[in-house]
């Protein structure tokens, strides 16, 4: 069976996130996008997790259903944590993602971490323990869970992160980096730039969209055909089995808001190459640029940008449906005309994914407005024009922009 899953979002319990964050809307909007298969997120939190034994029931595959509402989206047992921590006279910043394979394994977890942190406080919950203890702890009460880095090289918050993370596996996770066998690119890398690091090639690369409003779930995926059951999907996922873990589905890495280097509140946007030549020193304020994804994965690569595996799992990059209506229009994304005409296109057409990846040029046409379609191929195509992300701050894409505009921010651009 083919279908596209979302491991990785949070609930309305985690910091900055939408109220609407419930299963219930999740899976209607799962519907909406063509998603078969979604991460409930925070886990760990007890009131979030009273509600999802509540409201799901058990699969009888280590995936579950909602009792009432929307029957086509299973969802499996997700939570992220973070752990700040000492670690080589260094403070480190780590965020995981844990799976689990049922109710019961998460009571275990949740009865462990409670005793070394308050589980309510957040519905990511912080640690001060080594990360590799929480690998120990998690293995310990079920090798069925499985423990995935989270967007492993944004500046903060992650494995290979400039600011707080680590140069190898080994070095984060020592003897339990066994048990590491895939990573969540994040939104500011996307696979082929993992693959420029050798280190990585015995490890799944997955990606998510880390999504705290229902409308950003998707942005980033993953596509699977096999069967619907926890432990096919992992075990697709740790061996790397092209037959059932098809691809990936990406933001446009630059767009990211960690992509490149710089500092927004100098406005200053660097490429590695400039950190370098700039020392790493902001020329506004002469304080230290933060360092982004790009950055990173050139210092830790051993390969050229162009370098592929012969095993590796493809990727798709797209952009969303509602932000390609909304160029394509000349309004904001949040208009009532944008999404009118969102709303219409999925009755017509089917769920969005479908719309973005599946349906011929020809068939699209049929009820899709030429500039929106034209947009839709061209982002199919590649062709777009993004200002790298930095610094917290979003890369700026453009599918509709004139060739040749801007040359003059040539170093801050890139033609796909």
């Amino acid at each position: 069976m083919r279908f596209i899953a979302d491991f990785h979002l949070h609930s309305r319990y985690s910091r900055a996130t939408s109220r609407e964050m419930r299963v219930e809307i999740l899976a209607q909007w799962a519907a909406i996008k063509g998603i078969g298969l979604l991460g409930t997120g925070d886990f760990t939190h007890p009131t979030y997790f009273a509600e999802l034994k509540s409201l799901l029931k058990p699969g009888g595959n280590g995936l579950f259903l909602l009792k009432e509402g929307e029957k086509k989206v299973h969802f499996i047992l997700t939570a992220e944590v973070s752990n700040i921590f000492n670690q080589d006279g260094r403070l480190r910043k780590i965020h995981t993602l844990i799976f689990a394979p049922g109710f019961e394994a998460v009571e275990k977890i949740n009865h462990q971490l409670g005793s070394r942190g308050k589980l309510g406080s957040d519905g990511r919950p912080t640690f001060g323990f080594p990360v590799k203890d929480l690998v120990k702890i998690i293995m310990d009460i079920s090798p069925e869970c499985f423990i995935v880095p989270a967007h492993a090289w944004t500046p903060w918050f992650s494995l290979f992160g400039a600011n707080s993370g680590f140069d190898s596996m080994e070095e984060c996770f020592g003897e339990q980096a066994r048990y590491i066998q895939a990573v969540e690119t994040g939104l500011s890398s996307d696979p082929e730039m993992n693959w420029r690091v050798s280190a990585l090639d015995r490890i799944a690369l997955i990606s998510n969209s880390d999504a705290h409003s229902p409308d950003r779930i998707g942005r980033e995926a993953n596509v699977f055909n096999c069967g619907l059951d926890y432990q096919e999907i992992v075990g697709a996922i740790k061996k790397r089995d092209r037959e059932k873990f098809l691809s990936t589905i990406e933001f446009f890495p630059e767009e990211g808001k960690y992509h490149y280097d710089g500092h927004r509140n100098c406005n200053v946007l660097f490429s590695p190459q400039q950190t370098r030549d700039n020392d790493g020193v902001c020329p506004v304020c002469k304080r230290k640029v933060t360092v982004g994804v790009m950055n990173r994965v050139e210092a830790l690569a051993d390969r050229p940008p162009d370098y592929q595996p012969p095993d590796a799992i493809p990727s798709r990059h797209l952009i969303p449906l509602a932000e390609i209506i909304a160029e394509a229009l000349g309004q904001g994304v949040n208009t009532k005309a944008v999404d009118e005409q969102y709303r219409r296109l999925i009755q017509q057409l089917g769920p969005e994914f479908t719309i973005l990846l599946e349906l011929p040029r020809e068939e699209l046409a049929k009820d899709t407005p030429p500039r929106i379609l034209e947009g839709i191929m061209r982002v199919r195509d590649g062709k777009v024009r993004i200002t790298p992300g930095y610094d917290g701050v979003f890369g700026k894409i453009k599918i509709f922009e004139e060739e040749g505009k801007g040359e003059e921010k040539s170093e801050q651009m890139k033609l796909f």
